[in-house]
């Protein structure tokens, strides 16, 4: 696993990816969460998992205006410029998301599964789920 901390921008797939979001704004979140949520996919890979990770803590510092957990300056300037309700309709799906990395099926639990910082991964989830709900 490319990660270097537990948060959701701390790993290589969700720090390629804020370009995207910087790019591709609403279209690439939106995108992250209907891949994590394809019912035709019966295995969620890491990647698409930290994509989904990193577009739900994007959704949410737009919603909370709360930017600590970004690393990536041109994101943060995103996030401080984005339509608060063009994005809100997004809640649910990152919702439904975040119970798809976290539930069985999903690569990322059985990666952090055995690391010292499994239950940190862990706290920084449902962190993330009680910003969004």
């Amino acid at each position: 696993m490319s990660a270097w901390g537990v948060g959701p921008f701390q790993n290589e797939a969700a720090a390629e990816y804020a370009a995207e979001i910087v790019q591709d704004g609403a279209y690439a979140l939106a995108e992250a969460f209907d891949v994590a949520l394809d019912p035709d996919n019966d295995y969620l890979e890491a990647e698409e998992g930290h994509r989904a990770v990193a577009a739900a803590e994007t959704l949410a510092a737009v919603l909370t205006g709360d930017t600590s957990a970004l690393t990536d300056a041109a994101l943060r300037a995103w996030v401080q410029n984005a339509d608060t309700a063009e994005l809100t309709h997004l809640r649910e799906h990152a919702l439904e998301a975040l119970d798809r990395v976290l539930g069985p099926g999903s690569e990322l639990p059985d990666l952090w599964e055995d690391s010292e910082d499994a239950d940190a991964w862990q706290g920084d989830i449902q962190r993330l789920r009680a910003a969004l709900s």
